[in-house]
């Protein structure tokens, strides 16, 4: 969550999610006043957007360059306990560098070009979808990692997250709200783990979000030439991913890489040249 201030010194709150979209609560947009264009979307939908209102400079955002400026009004108020004001997704990300600094809990904003020095197994090249001339379609970064000896393709899904069943959380018993982030795997890879690692651990129906989820702890992955864990993946019926969510991505892909698994790192993300930097954390 980013919490940027009004002028007028108003705290708005805004779920950030590499592997989202882009929206304003529109009761937000009604008490603020904020001036109201409509024009078509993706899919032709004609939807009305706004700007962000203007934030103090010691708690300031910036807006998405990838849509001039502008976010799309939520039709309806979404979950406020889970977006806040809203939701700042992959155009909000798009043309700039990051660093999701994870132990310290903070999101940075970088200067262009401005990465980290590591080593380089700890450079990692990120995918994204061009068109024939080399444009870029979309901001959903796709990272490989390996599992068992496999290398996998991922979405990068800073928002990853789950709802716990009351099952699921006995199971756990660490005192952790049953909100919390995860990774995610197609139905097909998690049997075929949960048949070769039967001592892997599984949840059965651990998910409300949706029901029949499974969970596994997988011990070990690499990423970026690190190797950490358990980080412990749901599942997804396969069409989640190999077909909507892949629309989106240069490559089919098998799942996503959240917040449970990038926790042990400050990741640096530059969007444009298309490059992820991982520093373990201390």
């Amino acid at each position: 969550m980013v919490k940027p201030v009004t002028r007028d010194g108003q705290t708005l709150t805004f779920y950030t999610d590499t592997g989202g979209g882009l929206f304003i609560q529109p009761d937000l947009v009604t008490r603020l006043e904020l001036q109201r264009i409509s024009r078509k979307g993706d899919s032709d939908r004609v939807l009305d957007w706004v700007r962000l209102p203007d934030f103090r400079p010691d708690a300031w955002i910036p807006g998405p360059d990838w849509t001039e400026g502008r976010l799309v009004v939520a039709p309806e108020v979404q979950d406020r306990s889970v977006y806040g004001d809203g939701m700042l997704g992959q155009a909000w990300f798009a043309g700039r560098v990051w660093t999701f600094d994870y132990p310290a809990g903070k999101l940075w904003l970088r200067a262009a070009g401005d990465l980290p020095e590591v080593a380089p197994p700890h450079r990692v090249t990120l995918g994204f979808p061009a068109d024939s001339e080399g444009k870029r379609e979309t901001n959903y970064p796709r990272i490989q990692v390996r599992v068992d000896g496999e290398t996998l393709d991922l979405l990068f899904d800073t928002g990853a997250m789950l709802t716990l069943t009351e099952s699921a959380s006995k199971v756990l018993a660490d005192g952790r709200p049953a909100d919390r982030a995860t990774s995610f795997i197609t139905r097909s890879t998690y049997e075929r783990w949960h048949q070769r690692h039967p001592d892997w651990r599984v949840i059965e129906d651990g998910d409300t979000l949706i029901p029949g989820s499974a969970l596994i702890e997988v011990p070990r992955i690499e990423v970026a030439g690190h190797e950490v864990g358990p980080v412990w993946f749901t599942t997804r019926p396969d069409p989640n991913f190999r077909e909507f969510m892949s629309q989106y991505m240069d490559k089919p892909i098998e799942g996503a890489l959240g917040g449970n698994a990038l926790k042990f790192f400050r990741v640096t993300v530059d969007y444009v040249q298309a490059v992820a930097v991982f520093e373990r954390a201390p």
